[in-house]
């Protein structure tokens, strides 16, 4: 009987790196659909409902970043972008605009297979010390359910995508203690300290999350920076404590 595999769908505009891709990914299990351009990628998300998407910046008719926002408009899946060497510009843009995480061309299809592995297991359902047995907090109008990784501002539903809901679930598990960037880079995209990766992956992931949480982004009562270090969730205080 043929076992439920994670679908990723991939796209570049380069024919070799769309093989090498799908064969070396369908040997390690996943099932892999493939789009040679930005049009084609929109049309086969559609089809595929795949459950990562690795998408490659520069291709024909729409690019990575027009995918990406195009894709954020409707579904929270999980983004891996193929940046050029060396464009930093590429990187942060590719974040901003709702990437989850990113690998730079020319780039080891090891690496690549292990950035799609951690950032799966990620937005897995996976419990943290310090939430509730409920897995529900309510700080002010904001509440976490971290059961259905939902979170609501109000009666309002905000939409997380996977790797943001999993950064605020770590940032809540230890409310009012400070995490360095190496640390969130470890904990949450799996990064390990010896490996150099620019930070600025959690200082963008950090500003789309004040933009979608905090009633002024620009100075945020919720996500705090701790200067020198990084970042902290406000404190929550257990019910009948004073602040």
């Amino acid at each position: 009987m043929e076992t439920n595999k994670e679908r990723i769908l991939v796209v570049d505009d380069e024919a070799s790196i769309r093989r090498i891709l799908e064969t070396r990914l369908s040997m390690i299990g996943y099932e892999v659909v493939t789009a040679a351009d930005g049009e084609e990628a929109i049309a086969t998300f559609h089809e595929s409902n795949p459950d990562l998407v690795v998408l490659d910046v520069m291709m024909p008719k729409l690019d990575g970043y027009g995918v990406c926002q195009e894709l954020r408009k409707e579904s929270d899946i999980p983004i891996i972008m193929l940046t050029a060497l060396g464009d930093v510009a590429d990187r942060i843009t590719g974040l901003e605009l709702g990437a989850d995480d990113y690998v730079v061309k020319p780039f080891s299809p090891k690496e690549l297979e292990a950035r799609i592995r951690s950032v799966l297991r990620r937005v897995d359902k996976n419990g943290m010390p310090g939430i509730p047995s409920s897995g529900v907090l309510q700080i002010a109008t904001i509440r976490i359910d971290t059961n259905k990784r939902q979170v609501y501002k109000g009666d309002e539903r905000i939409r997380l995508t996977g790797m943001e809901f999993s950064l605020l679930e770590l940032l809540v598990s230890r409310s009012g203690e400070p995490f360095s960037r190496s640390e969130i880079l470890q904990e949450v995209w799996g990064y390990t300290p010896e490996r150099h990766v620019d930070t600025r992956v959690v200082d963008v992931h950090i500003s789309r999350l004040r933009a979608k949480l905090e009633e002024d982004p620009s100075n945020p009562e919720l996500i705090l920076t701790a200067r020198g270090t990084g970042y902290l969730f406000q404190r929550i205080l257990e019910p009948g404590e004073e602040p």
